[in-house]
């Protein structure tokens, strides 16, 4: 990967994790900070992902990882969501 690659994914994951966030149903017990960190996280993993499968590099939108991305910010939401509402209920 390069090192545009990688800051595009970063950029990217912003969005993607906003994106993640808003396809979950329901309220996360997540902020702002933690969400973008997801998407970041998942921005890459999904990049990096795709280009194991063999479909990070194809004319235009990728489209495929796009998609791989924003399925893995919200399951990164989702489960960090869980493990801080979990972590407010314990004493």
């Amino acid at each position: 990967m390069e090192i545009s690659g990688l800051v595009s994914a970063l950029l990217i994951g912003v969005v993607v994790g906003l994106l993640g966030h808003l396809v979950l149903p329901g309220r996360q017990h997540i902020g702002v900070l933690w969400t973008l960190v997801a998407g970041m996280a998942a921005a890459l993993l999904g990049t990096l992902l795709a280009s194991v499968l063999g479909v990070a590099h194809t004319r235009g939108i990728d489209w495929s990882e796009c998609l791989i991305q924003i399925v893995l910010a919200a399951l990164a939401v989702a489960g960090l969501s869980r493990a801080l509402a979990g972590a407010e209920r314990r004493p």
